[in-house]
């Protein structure tokens, strides 16, 4: 089944709404990957709401797509997981280390916004500090 996959400005939201299988899952990653540059996205959120279970490759599949996407320039949130499904991952050993999550898609869309807004200032402070000027 294909996730699809919108693009609202700069961000691409892929909203799961049922079971993936493993080659379901594994065309996700290559398609956001894809998008990323094709769409120059700065953010990505994959919203799993719907999920009320993630097995082992479908966790280590978004912790793919968060560290692809960030080596592409954007920043990844997960958002949705269900209270059962981050007890069964913790149960389970398994963590989506290094990358962010939050609550709903409100809350990962003002992440990104924050992330967006902190990029800016580090790009912008770096040019106006110890540089010297032409006259």
């Amino acid at each position: 089944m294909e996730v699809p996959i919108l693009k609202q400005g700069l961000y691409l939201i892929a909203s799961i709404q049922s079971a993936l299988t493993d080659a379901d899952l594994s065309a996700l990653r290559e398609a956001l990957i894809e998008r990323v540059g094709k769409y120059r996205a700065r953010g990505v959120i994959v919203d799993v709401t719907a999920l009320d279970v993630m097995d082992s490759f479908a966790v280590r599949t978004l912790r793919d797509i968060a560290h692809m996407a960030r080596l592409r320039g954007a920043e990844t949130v997960i958002v949705g997981i269900q209270p059962e499904v981050a007890f069964a991952m913790v149960q389970l050993g398994l963590t989506l280390k290094g990358v962010s999550t939050a609550l709903d898609l409100e809350e990962g869309l003002a992440f990104l916004d924050r992330q967006g807004r902190e990029r800016l200032e580090r790009v912008q402070g770096r040019g106006t500090r110890g540089g010297t000027t032409r006259g």
